[in-house]
């Protein structure tokens, strides 16, 4: 079986000698000439970002560095092929899913492998530091780094700072024959996840009062630093989409715009997703994010008493922790409760029978977010993963990828289905980035997930959506007009073409080809596959415990970004899985793509009432985002005004294939899909 893949790092390019890596001598390292040994190399090790004119010489000997060696197993390329195969409701081998054990014990790193790795890493100098299913943690220095892998680090500029980086792309002995993957961390740059919900306010969140805490700290309520300062939402609303106007402000688009709702509920979204009768009940699903919230349960109990959703029974919601945290200060560890809440709640309210795990990772680090994906495919622990968090793909380097990758393709043979939001910013260019999509949502194993503006009528009806994408015009002091109508863009889902991962097979025929070769040449991978609700301005009522003014307290706000979406579309395919008899859907874009074009998706436009119709709601904020004292701030917000994004008739890089419509659940049904 041939295999769309442009990023696996399955097999590795075999080198010659290794040619003398310049100020290796001068450093009184030995060259790899001397060792005459023949190595393989470990591609694209070496990132993008570490060239020649940002190159400012060997680092220092005494530089250390803290890698993981990720172990291929047995099988890469036959762990690949039957992630697809399990995966592809064409193919034979669909839904013959199996178990952890039989994963590891067909597909994983035998006990020769992990022996011969550790003894060469060892041998080199290096330090074995921790020893897992999936790699061997090492530290060393400069010395000991190049004697392992064949490469010098020098030191180079990127984003106006300094860091560490192979000079080249790590090799490893031969003798080890594949044994390992990748190897990553050989660079210092930081990779850090960012989530992806918000408020929409405009207004920047003021920091909670908070004591001072060490990096580094074991997982305790009272070590983790308080909730983030409060935010409430000002009034007024509509009680559904477009039922209270204000006749005395200034028209839009040619009438008087309503004002925001509340909030949905997940009798709503429910109601026009498409859930019917199903609860995602004997299906699980794991939320990942860094750190954990000390309030979540008695907040996701209290929002689903206040709101209508059903009460948690013993034991449905759980909580996986890692034994100790790091990067408090550069994750920002408070502003993840949110996070974790959101997600939370929302699988709850439209997936109410469904367990959830929640797995929170050590830090936002690459690495730890690893492993927290990677508890859940050891242990089975859910079928369905939901992921609000991502960082961008001009930031990723392929060992990470490859890393990432074979977590997503064991995943996928175990029948275990990853989900990720899209993101907040709309392309994510700015004056010095070009246009450029998420990591890892672009991975081509994973379903992306766009976000869309919905509005929900009296008797929560679906009357249209819009893609994801706001401008912002501010009242003008004198409330006679939209300052600068419509106004700068406030946030919109992400999307676009990749640069790194070639068009997936599931893709091909329904990616427009201005889409899959936007870049020109070769067809890519598009980005998102699915979308749901993400418009804070459409969003989703959210209970938190947060800090106000007057103490540590519940309180509830509508909240949006990907982030929503994303756990959404997750607790949907809970229900896809009680409609299936309880058979997990697995890896389901190709299933999702099976659907394309049928009325089980709601085919998304940024113009649901005809080309030349804007839609906008009117918004009133507080201007200290907790009460009156301060002010109020009122705006318009026009939907469907993405960046160079667009929600177009068909598949597009908003939405994707679209939003789950009427018979989305049902159509998953036994003998129907």
């Amino acid at each position: 079986m041939k295999l769309d893949r442009y990023r696996t790092r399955a097999g590795l390019a075999v080198a010659a000698t290794l040619p003398l890596v310049a100020g290796a001598l001068a450093m009184g390292i030995p060259s790899a000439q001397a060792a005459s040994h023949t190595r393989e190399t470990i591609a694209d090790t070496k990132p993008a970002w570490a060239t020649a004119s940002a190159d400012r010489g060997t680092a220092s000997s005494s530089t250390t560095v803290r890698a993981r060696v990720y172990l291929a197993g047995r099988d890469a390329q036959g762990l690949a092929a039957y992630a697809r195969g399990v995966s592809d409701p064409s193919s034979a081998t669909y839904g013959k899913y199996l178990s952890a054990q039989q994963v590891k014990a067909r597909y994983g790193a035998t006990r020769a492998q992990v022996a011969a790795v550790t003894a060469w890493l060892k041998s080199s100098g290096l330090k074995v530091t921790a020893s897992t299913a999936h790699y061997i943690a090492v530290s060393g220095d400069q010395a000991a780094v190049h004697k392992a892998f064949g490469t010098t680090l020098h030191n180079y500029t990127k984003a106006g700072r300094t860091y560490h980086a192979p000079a080249g792309d790590a090799t490893v002995p031969a003798s080890l024959d594949g044994a390992v993957l990748t190897v990553t961390g050989l660079d210092n740059a930081p990779a850090l996840a960012t989530h992806d919900g918000v408020t929409g306010a405009g207004t920047t969140r003021a920091a909670a009062p908070q004591t001072a805490t060490p990096d580094v700290m074991q997982p305790t309520a009272k070590q983790l630093p308080p909730p983030e300062a409060a935010f409430v939402n000002a009034g007024p609303f509509s009680s559904y989409y477009g039922s209270n106007t204000d006749s005395k402000l200034p028209e839009a688009y040619g009438s008087h715009a309503a004002y925001v709702v509340k909030g949905y509920t997940g009798t709503q979204l429910r109601s026009v997703y498409g859930a019917g009768k199903y609860t995602g009940k004997g299906a699980t699903v794991a939320i990942v994010d860094a750190y954990a919230s000390s309030y979540i349960a008695s907040d996701a109990a209290t929002y689903a008493k206040r709101n209508g959703d059903a009460k948690y029974a013993a034991g449905q919601l759980t909580q996986v922790l890692p034994a100790k945290y790091n990067s408090i200060a550069s994750c920002g560890a408070a502003g993840w409760y949110g996070e974790e809440t959101l997600d939370v709640e929302a699988v709850h309210a439209l997936a109410p029978a469904a367990g959830i795990t929640y797995v929170g990772a050590a830090s936002c680090n690459d690495d730890d977010l690893m492993d927290s994906l990677s508890k859940i495919v050891d242990n089975h622990l859910a079928d369905i993963v939901s992921n609000s968090w991502s960082g961008s793909e001009l930031g990723e380097t392929a060992d990470q990828v490859a890393a990432y990758d074979q977590i997503f393709q064991q995943g996928a043979v175990e029948g275990i289905g990853f989900y990720f939001s899209s993101g907040d910013d709309g392309d994510q260019a700015t004056a010095t980035d070009p246009a450029n999509v998420g990591s890892p949502v672009n991975s081509d194993w994973v379903t992306a997930v766009g976000g869309t503006s919905v509005a929900i009528g009296k008797k929560n009806n679906y009357e249209w959506e819009t893609g994801w994408g706001t401008d912002k015009a501010a009242l003008s002091d004198d409330g006679t007009q939209w300052t600068g109508f419509p106004g700068t863009f406030n946030g919109g889902a992400g999307g676009g073409t990749s640069t790194l991962v070639a068009q997936p097979y599931y893709q091909k025929g329904v990616v427009p080809a201005a889409l899959s070769k936007a870049g020109g040449g070769k067809a890519m991978r598009t980005v998102p596959d699915i979308a749901a609700v993400a418009d804070p301005n459409t969003g989703f009522l959210m209970g938190e415990t947060q800090t106000f003014p007057d103490g540590v307290r519940y309180g509830e706000y509508r909240i949006g970004g990907t982030s929503l979406a994303c756990p959404a579309i997750a607790a949907l395919q809970a229900d896809v899985q009680q409609a299936r008899g309880g058979i997990p859907v697995g890896f389901a874009n190709p299933a999702i793509y099976d659907r394309y074009g049928t009325p089980s998706l709601h085919d998304v436009t940024d113009h649901p009432l005809g080309q030349n119709q804007g839609i906008a709601n009117v918004r009133v904020d507080y201007a200290n985002s907790t009460d009156a004292s301060g002010g109020l701030l009122t705006s318009i917000r026009t939907f469907g005004t993405d960046t160079s994004l667009h929600a177009t008739v068909g598949y597009d890089d908003v939405t994707g294939v679209g939003t789950p419509g009427d018979g989305y659940v049902a159509s998953y049904k036994p003998n129907k899909g």
